[in-house]
Order: C-alpha cells, then structure tokens, then sequence
C-alpha cells in the first residue's frame, strides 16, 4: 500500500519524481511549461520558480499598463471620427470605399497615429485626453440619435485606443453600446466587416471569448460575401478566430480555422514562403495537443524545412523550430532523436545572434533538455548541464541574486531523482534563503521551494518538518488564490501524504481528500488521472479506518470505472 501514499498531482512524494506545477491563474507568476511527453510518465521534472511581480530584481519586472486619470479634457475635440488597425496595416477598413469616404479613413488614421505616438513617447494622460474628447463628441452624435457607420467606425477606434492605454473597463464600457451599434446596421454598410473584426479583437482581450467569436464570424461572412472564400483578405480575421477558438479550447475547430488559413495563403501569389511560417507553427502545436502526432511531425518538419532554406542552418529560428519538432519526437516515444534535436539547438542559440530572444527562452530549453535525459537514465549527463547553467548564472548576476533560485529547485530535483536527498534539502534551503531576501515572507512565489523542501524532507523520513513547510505552503496559496484554488490542491495533495505517515485523525484527513478531489474535479476533469489517484487514497484511508462496505462501494466502483479507461487509452 506504500504506493497509495504518494500525491496525485504536480509535488509527489516518491524518491524517483519531482513534477512541476501547472498554475492557471496566477497574475503575479510566470510558469513554464512542461515539454509534452505522456510517454515518459517517471521522469524527474524541473521547473522555472517564478518570483513575484513585486521583487526588487531587476531580471524580474512587471511591465504595468499606462495609469489611467479621469479628466476632463479642457480642449473640443479636433477629430470626430478616429481609426485603429489591429492587424498593424495600412488598409485595416478593406470594405470599398469613395468620395467623402477616404477624407473619413484619413481622420481616422491621422487621430490612431497620434494616439500611438503619444503612447510610445511616454504621454499617455494626453492621449487619455484625446480618447475622451473624441468618446464624449460621438457619444453626444449616438444620444441624438445618428448611429451609423461612421459612429460604429468611432467608437470601434476609440475603444482600440483604450485598450492601448490599459483602461479595460472604459473599453468594456464602449463595447456595450457599440454592440448594440453594430447589431443595428446591415452587412453591406461601410467598415462594419472590419469594425467587427476589430471587436473580436477586443472581446478576446476582455474575456469575452464567444463575443469574440459571434463577432468574428459575422466579419468572416461578409468578407466572404465581398471578396470570395480564397481572398487573402480572410486570413488576418482566420488566424484571429483561430486563436480565440484555442483560448476556448475548441481546438478541432481551431486547426480546421488555422488549416483554411494556410491554404488560402499557399494558393496566393503575393504571400511568400516565410509568411507560413507563423500559422503553421499553431496548427503544429494544437495538433500534438490533440495527440496527433504524425501530422505534427510533418508540419514542424515542413517548418524546419523551410526556414533551413531560406536562412541557412545556423540561423536562431531554424534552432527553435528544432525544439519544436524535439517535443514532436518525445510524444512519439523517441527520445534519443529529440535529446539529438534538442542539443543541436542549444548550440545554433547559443551561437546566433539575429534573434530577440531572452536568456529565460534558452533557459527553459536547457531544462527540457535535462528532464530528457533523466527520463532515458543519463541523470548525470543532465545534472552537469543544471550544474553548468547555475555557474554561469552566479558568475554574471551573483550568488544572491533571485534568477539562481529556479536552477537551485531544479538541481535539487536531480539530486532527488537520485535519490541523494540531503544535497537536494541543502540546495532547497539556500533557494529559499535567496528568495525570501527580494519578496515578502508570505509571497506566493516562496511556496514553490517551501513545497519541494517539504517533498525532501518527507523522503528523509522526517516528517514533523515537513508537515511545518506544507502547512505554511497550504496558508500562503489559501490566501493568495482562494480555498479551492488548484495551487492549494497540490499542497494539500502534499500534506495529506505527510500527515497519514504521522498518523493524524483519519476523519480530517478524509476530509481533505475530500477537498483534493472536488478541486481536482474542477480542474482536470471527473474522469483524469489526477482524479483516479486521489480516489485510491480514499479506498485506502477507508480499509485503513475500518469503513463499511456500503461507504466504500461507490468510490471503488468509480475507481474501477476510471481504471479500465485509462487502461485502454493509447498513450501518444
């Protein structure tokens, strides 16, 4: 029954595992996610330890949207009419257009173009001010009665312009009424297919993801109408939709959005070869995510193709589309040729210099690399790769400094996968030493070590200590996300492993079973493997507390259920 003993989700309790989180939302923190390899189910997983928005490192900065004042502009409004592009094109409004038409778009333009200069200068309550006039002239024109085109066309800018600024309730605020706007003028009426494709632009941003897509679609029939089902003209509103349908995880939908795209684009004669590139990657990516992985070899292998082509084999883009096609062949099962691809890659990166690319992008290369590695039994070969990235790191930031933190979890995670816990716990603790010195005590980001330490010192059989760093794990995320949030699953995943070896009430800890599962329901589905786990750790609290029979039947009856189903699932 010792197996039973081990958490079912991200922090487990084994010796030979140590799995990274997997967080929804959390707007402080940053995690890196894992390579897709199902196949490789017993491998040591590394993680990036995020740090906290509000640490005074300067490698770890929140980027804040411009703040937005309520003023009152002193000034009337010089443009009327005001003219945005998402699709950062000069022909954003492609519905035909003439006579009085085109001095309208050059308002438009004209008013965005400044707009976007005062953004980039640094003077964002000026353009705040120059949103407002224009918002309170059209709103005045709408009152009166006149919501036309033109108005539709407005608001549709000025809505664009605040959302530039970061004013999103303004920008829900203006939505509301420009629905209603849009709702009331025909398909054939000037910019309406592009004002409704801007709006699904817009509601993506808000959240508003069937919005988004009803907006989009009604954009995508007009389109149709005025330019043909093969226009290029469709594929910005395509790759819009496409990536509002993955958002909403209708992902069959989104690769056959994203497969019209491309073929549309391969049938035009001005789209080169490059221009594929983008879209082809996406498809790539949802089709692994769907388990398809022949046809996700063979589009990340077309992309690979064509970027050797066009800029040669040393060249960054053709290094990260070899990461790429690695993932490809770890779903696969080959792991030797994906190890192969993976250091070919981190070679070219490391020699290319024509790619914006930050350390923290190689980083996580480096890491998937080393999970690798472990997971074929060259744990040594993989622990000299976190070895040396940590030496570098020291050497160019400093010992103390919190970037050091995630590569001191991931070593210690590869000491654990060796079972050499007491370097693991020393590298943990200076981890969380480093990091509790730039956030404070009680910083979600402190919990990620905190966890892993617990985890350690569960494997040195010295349980008192890491029932103390799990209970504070548990109060940290409790008041961070919320009782029932998944973080708090996984620590109290944790600490109830920790507190059946201590032998605590078997009623409380079947209460915080309880807990797990119902959060891991919510999250990862009634019938996931996480769920499967958690309800053998029920049977065996219930055998354990002498539970009836008739309290037991329907949980192993379930467990049955999900057993022979994820028996039968072939993994990819």
């Amino acid at each position: 029954m010792a197996s039973l003993l081990v958490p079912s989700t991200s922090v487990c309790l084994r010796a030979n595992e140590c799995h990274q989180f997997s967080f929804q939302k959390l707007p402080k923190i940053v995690v890196c996610n894992s390579v897709h390899r199902s196949s490789l189910q017993d491998g040591c997983k590394f993680l990036i330890v995020p740090i906290s928005s509000s640490s005074t490192s300067g490698s770890f900065v929140y980027e804040r949207p411009f703040e937005v004042r309520c003023r009152f502009s002193k000034f009337p409004p010089n443009i009327r009419r005001i003219r945005l592009s998402i699709s950062q094109r000069s022909d954003v409004f492609e519905s035909q257009v003439n006579g009085g038409s085109d001095e309208l778009e050059g308002e438009l333009q004209g008013l965005f173009d400044k707009i976007k200069i005062m953004i980039k200068s640094g003077k964002a309550d000026d353009a705040w001010d120059l949103l407002q006039a224009n918002h309170e002239a059209v709103m005045e024109l709408i009152d009166s009665g006149s919501q036309g085109a033109e108005e539709a066309a407005s608001l549709d800018t000025i809505a664009l312009g605040y959302m530039a600024i970061g004013d999103l309730r303004t920008v829900e605020s203006i939505m509301e009424v420009l629905s209603k706007v849009v709702n009331g003028l025909k398909d054939e009426e000037l910019f309406v297919d592009s004002v409704l494709m801007h709006m699904g632009s817009l509601y993506a941003k808000l959240g508003k993801l069937d919005a988004s897509i009803s907006s989009y679609k009604r954009s995508l029939q007009i389109k149709e109408r005025n330019y043909g089902n093969k226009s290029s003209f469709l594929c910005i509103l395509l790759l819009g939709m496409a990536e509002v349908l993955v958002s909403s995880r209708r992902f069959s939908e989104a690769i056959d959005t994203y497969d019209r795209a491309i073929t549309i684009l391969e049938l035009s004669k001005n789209v080169k070869d490059e221009d594929l590139i983008v879209p082809l990657c996406e498809i790539g990516n949802l089709l692994l995510k769907e388990g398809r992985t022949s046809d996700a070899e063979y589009t990340f292998s077309r992309v690979l193709d064509t970027l050797v082509r066009l800029h040669g084999e040393k060249d960054g883009r053709v290094g990260m589309a070899m990461c790429s096609l690695a993932q490809v062949k770890c779903a696969e099962g080959e792991v030797n040729q994906a190890i192969d691809l993976y250091k070919n890659a981190i070679q070219i990166l490391n020699q290319t210099r024509d790619m914006d690319m930050g350390d923290e992008v190689l980083e996580k290369i480096r890491i998937d690399l080393a999970e690798l590695l472990h997971a074929v039994g060259r744990a040594e070969e993989g622990r000299a790769m976190l070895e040396e990235s940590l030496r570098k790191t020291e050497k160019f930031k400093g010992k103390g400094h919190p970037s050091i933190v995630p590569q001191l979890v991931n070593l210690a995670s590869s000491h654990s996968h060796s079972k050499n816990f007491s370097e693991a716990e020393r590298l943990l603790r200076i981890a969380l030493q480093v990091l509790i010195q730039h956030v404070p005590p009680d910083d979600p980001s402190v919990t990620f070590p905190m966890l892993h330490l617990a985890t350690t010192l569960y494997s040195l059989h010295r349980f008192e200590e890491a029932e103390t760093f799990a209970l504070d794990v548990v109060r940290i995320r409790e008041k961070a996300f919320g009782k029932e949030s998944l973080p708090v699953g996984e620590a109290l995943d944790c600490l109830v492993c920790i507190q059946i070896k201590l032998e605590k009430d078997e009623g409380e800890l079947m209460e915080l079973l309880k807990t797990v599962l119902r959060i891991q329901e919510i999250h990862f589905g009634n019938e996931s493997g996480e769920v499967l786990e958690t309800l053998k750790k029920m049977v065996y609290l219930l055998d354990k507390m002498g539970g009836s029979h008739l309290e037991k039947r329907p949980l192993k009856r379930r467990l049955t259920m999900l057993r022979n189903k994820h028996k039968q699932m072939v993994p990819y």
